[in-house]
């Protein structure tokens, strides 16, 4: 009797996940952020190539952003380089 309710939780977890907008950031603060997605783990590929330090992406216009290393803006957050490329958002 376990085994069914767990495997129809499962199922409902499946369903249950909202779909990936076209464009999405992990700040709070910008209007592209959607908290319902960061609720699952996201996975992006660009040209192909599964990348970990996304800070924001478009898929219909195909770039990623990524936080710079060392440069910093005036209010000490990382500047962001855009990366362009086939882009794909995946549920992992």
């Amino acid at each position: 009797m376990n085994d069914s309710t767990s495997e129809s939780t499962a199922s409902e977890s499946a369903v249950s996940k909202p779909d990936l907008p076209d464009r999405l950031s992990i700040n709070p603060r910008s209007p592209h952020h959607v908290k319902a997605v960061f609720e699952h783990n996201i996975g992006i590929k660009i040209n192909g190539k599964e990348r970990f330090d996304v800070e924001e992406y478009c898929i219909s216009e195909g770039w990623i952003k990524v936080a710079s290393p060392k440069a910093l803006d005036r209010r000490g957050q990382p500047l962001l380089i855009t990366l362009k490329g086939t882009v794909e958002a995946f549920y992992s």
